[in-house]
């Protein structure tokens, strides 16, 4: 079992693939690390040796900020956002979209589940 940055990484996935469970690396960050490091990207995770996995460790440590240092830096980022009450602070704490998306619809993912709000009721005639 390959243990790399603190992340378990599949076993019977692809070497390029594998990667890509570490938070912060993508595809093409992996496969730049792989090609890095000169293994093949093909190559199944459990037929990484010693020295291979060694390598793909030194080259992520040094090159790439992956991780917890990297969801700190995010959450910083987020709270200084929040701290000089710019537009997209002040969207991140209504909970709503930050780029400019609509949300008279859509926008579900940000807002939650649908609180229905009763409509007005109409006063009968005599």
């Amino acid at each position: 079992m390959a243990r790399i940055a603190g992340i378990d990484l599949p076993k019977n996935k692809r070497g390029e693939i594998g990667l890509t469970y570490i938070y912060g690396i993508g595809r093409s960050t992996s496969k730049y690390i792989l090609t890095k490091s000169g293994i093949d990207l093909n190559k199944k995770v459990n037929q990484w040796n010693d020295d291979e996995q060694t390598a793909i460790r030194n080259v992520i440590n040094t090159e790439f900020k992956t991780e917890g240092a990297l969801r700190s830096e995010t959450q910083m980022n987020i709270k200084r956002l929040l701290d000089i009450a710019c537009y997209r602070g002040l969207r991140h704490r209504k909970g709503l979209p930050l780029r400019g998306q609509r949300t008279r619809t859509n926008s579900r993912t940000r807002k939650g589940k649908r609180k229905t709000v009763a409509g007005k009721k109409k006063v009968a005639k005599k």
